[in-house]
């Protein structure tokens, strides 16, 4: 277990240099913080992945589940709210689609726009699998993420870091559903002993 976190670690920091050109775009327009976000998340899913395929599992205790996911939230919220100084925002879009297809129409480069539309998915996706790992109603599963994705756009918008757009919204609950959805193949690996 100790050679697949070794090599994960390896490989995520090989994938960080060839990758360094774009992270580097990403650390000016967001904060340094990213690399960090961006390695942890590379090396976790890359030992996942060898995991998963070495039919290997490993025992977590729900402390350090909780642990982790603070770390991660604390890394979140600088990413969100602690952008450079110039860059400010308070624009508001209620209009369901109209960034997505902003995104996606190339007038920004592909970097900003794989940026703004992959993350705001993929960013989600571990606080889905903390909402599965928990016994919920179906209406929790539903009304939390969008009343915790409400608060950050909210809190955005106030703080003029983030602009507070239905889209973000959109995108973000996605992700939580794509944690509720990809649970079952997280619990292969990660045996998490409930034991609060």
């Amino acid at each position: 277990m100790k050679i697949s976190f070794l090599v994960s670690l390896i490989v995520a920091i090989a994938l960080s240099v060839i990758l360094s050109p774009f992270l580097i775009q990403l650390v000016v327009y967001l904060h340094p913080v990213v690399l960090g976000v961006i390695l942890f998340c590379l090396v976790l899913a890359i030992f996942f992945g060898i995991l998963f395929i070495r039919k290997q599992t490993i025992p977590l205790p729900y402390s350090k589940v909780r642990l982790l996911l603070l770390l991660y939230t604390i890394a979140l919220f600088i990413l969100l709210f602690f952008r450079p100084s110039d860059q400010s925002y308070q624009s508001i879009n209620l209009v369901p689609f109209s960034t997505i297809s902003f995104y996606l129409s190339g007038k920004v480069t592909g970097l900003i726009s794989f940026y703004n539309l992959a993350a705001n998915i993929a960013l989600f996706i571990p606080f889905g699998i903390f909402l599965k790992m928990n016994e919920r109603t179906i209406y929790q599963f539903l009304y939390i993420p969008i009343l915790f994705i409400s608060l950050i756009e909210f809190l955005q918008y106030l703080s003029a870091r983030g602009s507070l757009d239905i889209d973000d919204l959109l995108l973000n609950v996605l992700g939580f559903f794509i944690g509720y959805i990809v649970y079952p193949i997280f619990i292969k690996v990660f045996k998490v002993s409930l034991q609060k």
